[in-house]
């Protein structure tokens, strides 16, 4: 008999044994969380089923802090440079500008929602047509789209820092032949 057998067996023991090792070094490198119940559960509890299809609470929106009072000594510069960091690579801000992903920017403070003629708007966005972008819809929706306007289409995560925020607004504010007065 030859000793083809013994490494035939030999082979599928030390792949065994390699991958075997490989899951234990890799145990050891990465810490997985084990979870203290399954993701799925096969059996069907009535009880558990309930609970699971019951809304969770949802937390209260946390609530922006005003603009009006930092708009005074909001810099335009800071919020140009802001702008062409954040806004520019959907929006152009200049007169007679192109659309792009997002509609032009010029002379938006003051001007009603989903103004562009012709531009894809969001349904949510074009449910607010009769509303103006005043400077505290322009905060609102600056610091969290989708939580200022729920729909839209705007896949930005939004600005957290209030001051850049009124930065921002002050330069869109200067965007207009006639700038909106401060409030």
């Amino acid at each position: 008999m030859s000793l083809e057998f013994n490494k035939i067996a030999a082979a599928v023991l030390t792949a065994g044994v390699a991958f075997m090792g490989a899951g234990i070094v890799a145990e050891v490198l990465i810490h997985p969380k084990r979870l203290a119940e399954p993701a799925i559960s096969l059996g069907r509890d009535p009880a558990a089923v309930q609970a699971a299809a019951a809304p969770a609470p949802t937390a209260a929106a946390p609530t922006v802090e005003p603009i009006g009072p930092l708009l005074a000594e909001a810099n335009v510069d800071n919020g140009a440079a802001a702008a062409r960091r954040a806004c520019a690579a959907c929006h152009s801000f200049n007169e007679g500008g192109r659309n792009g992903v997002g509609p032009n920017l010029w002379g938006i403070v003051g001007a009603n929602h989903a103004r562009v003629e012709g531009f894809n708007y969001s349904a949510a966005n074009r449910a607010l047509a009769d509303k103006p972008w005043d400077f505290e819809a322009l905060n609102q929706f600056i610091a969290a789209p989708a939580r200022a306007m729920p729909g839209t289409r705007m896949a930005f995560a939004g600005i957290a820092n209030t001051q850049q925020r009124a930065d921002i607004i002050a330069y869109l504010r200067s965007l207009s032949n006639s700038p909106v007065p401060l409030p």
